[in-house]
């Protein structure tokens, strides 16, 4: 018998008018197929399987594809028939390495709701023996299964709207998680959810198992509506209460009222057409903050001053250049658990690349110099730390090997390359740091402040002939890696820099 068809009015709520469009991705083994058939019946919707479709479009079965024209005329095939697919109404059922090409996550994201399911190692080795499907990497089929995972971590939790452990349940319970999340009655994460068997147990011993979840889900909201309140975040109550399939992201400081990510991020969730919504998370104390995180559908956190070292602890898993750098500015949720990165080394990085193996001087002692710091070490060149407290100059340069110091002690230094990093000059502030008679017309000067766009320092560096490079950029090449992280969907400085306009 054909399961319950839910009503046309789902669209409206899932996809803002706009086509029903569930995307399931995840690696080889994860059930996709079976749990894809489950939820296309149960919506009354069509079941479309990128792999399947693929063969049709080659004429020949896949293992042919990838002896005949590699993996590269297997990519390109599957990227032509996911893009055929950006404004279908159906459920899709992805081929494992559908991520990798932000492309495909941009197409499926469009107007869908795109879930991850996921399964250890072990399980999938279990589920995948004996396929006839080539190997992508010439490793055994175990250390493939690792290697691929862990290359594409990255990607399967940015391109995910929900995370839900496939290993341990079957295709039909999976089926339930996703029919609820689409409803909006999840009011947290699929993997903080009882299973149907558990709220059995929950029923046997205690009474009513589902009557316990409902209760907690309305004290959850009752939490939730709270801090909103307390957070001044009534509009975003209001929008959930209306919508609550909609995602949130947030930029996390104090203040950060003058932050553009709300601006750029909501401009790129329309562009994307993603139901997204970004907004403040503006408190005094990090956890508090995360708190109100875990309660809503928060997909990603933007961390600013002064919370980029204080989230740390509160976090799942950090990265390995987070880590070094000793700062967060990204936080990545998805399947109740949190995933920090730093993506500010890579906003000085990327700007500062055509001065490899020069002389730099760090300005600043705190977060964003480690970032500036890791970074200008990653171009090969030589660094100086200067600070007002020279102990603290002295801290960070230890961490990293470099040479350190007072402010005072830049008259006169030989620096290719001066990056400012504290918060001196940023609005109403009208100071700088340096003069242009302390610059040479040789250096180039990057202020990490962008607000205003043209800082004291850049105009003095203007004045003294120097190259200049503002705050913005290292905003814009920061952002469009971090958009990545949260999303999937890669984007670039152009399109960054044309959202802020």
């Amino acid at each position: 018998m054909r399961g319950e068809v839910l009503p046309r009015f789902l669209g409206s709520a899932l996809c803002g008018g706009a086509a029903v469009k569930i995307a399931l991705i995840g690696f080889r083994g994860t059930g996709k197929t079976s749990v894809g058939r489950i939820l296309a019946d149960r919506l009354g919707l069509p079941f479309l399987d990128t792999d399947t479709m693929v063969e049709r479009r080659a004429g020949m079965p896949i293992p042919e594809i990838f002896r005949k024209k590699g993996e590269a005329g297997f990519r390109a095939l599957e990227r032509e028939t996911i893009a055929s697919l950006r404004d279908a109404e159906g459920v899709i059922s992805t081929g494992g390495g559908a991520i990798t090409d932000p492309a495909n996550i941009a197409d499926l994201r469009r107007h869908g709701r795109v879930f991850l399911l996921s399964a250890a190692p072990g399980v999938i080795l279990d589920r995948i023996a004996g396929s006839d499907r080539p190997g992508l990497t010439g490793l055994s089929q175990e250390e493939e299964v690792r290697t691929l995972l862990a290359r594409r971590k990255d990607a399967y939790l940015g391109a995910a709207d929900a995370c839900i452990d496939a290993g341990t349940r079957p295709p039909r319970e999976i089926a339930d998680i996703i029919l609820q999340e689409i409803r909006g009655e999840a009011g947290i994460s699929p993997d903080e959810k009882p299973s149907r068997l558990s709220r059995l147990r929950v029923k046997q011993e205690y009474g009513d198992g589902d009557s316990i979840a409902r209760e907690g889900a309305k004290t959850r909201k009752r939490e939730r509506d709270a801090l909103l309140e307390r957070f001044g975040l009534t509009t975003v109550r209001d929008l959930l209460d209306r919508d609550p399939d909609l995602r949130v992201c947030a930029i996390a400081g104090n203040p950060c009222a003058h932050s553009k990510s709300p601006l750029l991020y909501n401009r790129l969730f329309a562009h994307f057409k993603m139901h997204y919504h970004y907004t403040r998370f503006e408190w005094p104390d990090a956890e508090t903050i995360l708190r109100l995180a875990a309660l809503l559908p928060v997909k990603g956190l933007s961390v600013t001053i002064p919370f980029k070292a204080d989230v740390i602890p509160h976090l799942d898993e950090v990265d390995s250049h987070a880590a070094a750098i000793g700062a967060v500015n990204t936080v990545v949720r998805c399947g109740g658990r949190a995933y920090g990165h730093n993506t500010d080394w890579l906003g000085v990085r990327s700007p500062l690349a055509h001065r490899q193996g020069g002389r730099a001087v760090v300005l600043g002692a705190g977060g964003a110099a480690a970032a500036a710091v890791y970074a200008l070490l990653s171009l090969d060149m030589d660094v100086t730390v200067l600070a007002r407290r020279s102990d603290a100059a002295q801290k960070l340069a230890d961490r990293f090997g470099c040479r350190w110091g007072a402010l005072e002690d830049f008259r006169g230094s030989d620096a290719d390359v001066v990056v400012h990093t504290t918060p001196v000059g940023m609005e109403p502030d009208t100071r700088s740091l340096l003069a242009p008679c302390d610059l040479e017309r040789k250096t180039t000067v990057f202020d990490l402040v962008y607000t205003p766009p043209e800082t004291p320092l850049i105009r003095a560096a203007k004045e003294a002939g120097c190259e200049t490079i503002p705050g913005t950029e290292m905003f814009v090449h920061q952002a469009a890696e971090q958009f990545r992280l949260i999303t999937g969907i890669a984007v670039t400085p152009a399109l960054i820099r044309e959202m802020l306009a």
